[in-house]
């Protein structure tokens, strides 16, 4: 049964936008991860054990995590190993809780990560970049230098894309994209 449908894309696509059109349950690693930092103490004493001089105090600042990052670009494996446990722990939940329902996961690094489940299979969100950034600058916290970091550690987009069964368009400016994701629910109830 195909019933977990994993959006791929660019940063800042707007896969999380286009999560919720889907009307299923939605799984997002990104809020996941704050909730981790704002209340899983376990890991925020894996954090300092390993960044003494940058983890301060609980709750985690996402800003400490940023500076790590600007620190040193390995630091973002070895955040990666640490946080990445917490946020699978988190998504193993989701699953159980919604294990009869068709969900959808925006999970920034679902292929780079080789998170490989049954019943998955993925859905391209194309953007242009100009469309992107476009976008990406209207956020009150966007960093350039940051962005450009976490592409680095992004598969190439056309990877993704072939990965994928279906390609949504985000224009940024119109929900034609509806559509799509009716034919896509139209399809995944026939299979």
């Amino acid at each position: 049964m195909r019933n977990r449908i994993g959006l791929v894309g660019d940063i800042g696509s707007g896969k999380s936008f286009i999560s919720s059109f889907f009307k299923y349950p939605v799984f997002n690693a990104d809020k996941a991860i704050i909730k981790i930092y704002r209340q899983n103490k376990s890991c925020y004493y894996k954090l300092k054990k390993v960044f003494p001089n940058s983890i301060k105090k609980f709750p985690i600042k996402k800003k400490e995590i940023i500076s790590l990052i600007f620190e040193d670009e390995r630091n973002l494996r070895k955040l990666g190993n640490i946080i990445h446990p917490y946020v699978n722990k988190e998504l193993k939940k989701f699953l159980k809780k919604n294990k009869k329902k068709k969900v959808v996961l925006d999970i920034p690094l679902l292929l780079e990560n080789k998170i490989m489940l049954p019943g998955l299979f993925y859905v391209f969100i194309h953007s242009k970049k100009s469309h992107i950034l476009q976008n990406l600058k209207k956020r009150p916290n966007f960093n350039k230098k940051l962005y450009k970091l976490m592409k680095k550690n992004q598969l190439p987009l056309i990877y993704k894309r072939r990965k994928s069964e279906f390609v949504i368009n985000n224009d940024f400016r119109s929900l034609n994209f509806i559509k799509k994701i009716n034919l896509i629910k139209r399809e995944i109830k026939q299979k």
